[in-house]
């Protein structure tokens, strides 16, 4: 039987904590032809489109989203927690479950106009992609996809983005949270 991205993504029981089913995604980038399905997948619905950026959210969005950049032949821009990356940026603050946090980009990361794909490994709330498209926008960029190894759906952040207006991309589903 012809494996899945699913299949390469293993779940850990009571991490971070007591109740959560973690879904590990570095066995996934442990495996080459795992690692280069997933990024052909995340790739394949924007393929043809302009892309300037793509926009890579911390940390494990990073790894994906320099992947994909590389087959887009394109520029990669990371977001960050705030407080990692030096120079000037501007920040965006967001819920968390038990919480806010601050994500932040360069202030010349992304130029008025240019089109961007976003790209994480888990979409659970929505709310860290929700803060990394108002970084983009409020550099002018235009963000024309959100693209994901894994969905949470019970979490409702696909809903959100969608009813932000987004196009969003996601390769598996797991139950729960």
């Amino acid at each position: 039987m012809k494996k899945t991205v699913k299949d390469y993504i293993r779940t850990i029981a009571d991490f971070p904590h007591e109740g959560i089913m973690f879904r590990d995604v570095t066995t996934l980038f442990a495996d080459a032809r795992g690692f280069r399905m997933a990024v052909d997948q995340l790739l394949h619905p924007f393929a043809g489109q302009r892309i300037d950026k793509v926009v890579g959210l911390e940390a494990r969005g990073f790894i994906l989203g320099g992947a994909v950049a590389h087959q887009l032949a394109t520029g990669f821009v990371p977001i960050r927690k705030k407080g990692k990356l030096p120079g000037a940026v501007i920040s965006q603050a967001y819920k968390l479950e038990y919480g806010e946090a601050v994500m932040e980009i360069h202030d010349d990361a992304l130029q008025p106009g240019e089109k961007v794909l976003i790209v994480d490994d888990l979409l659970a709330t929505g709310g860290t992609c929700e803060a990394a498209i108002k970084l983009c926008e409020r550099l002018g960029a235009e963000v024309v996809g959100c693209a994901f190894v894994v969905d949470l759906p019970e979490l409702g952040g696909h809903r959100l983005l969608e009813q932000m207006g987004m196009n969003v991309h996601v390769l598996c589903e797991f139950e729960g949270s």
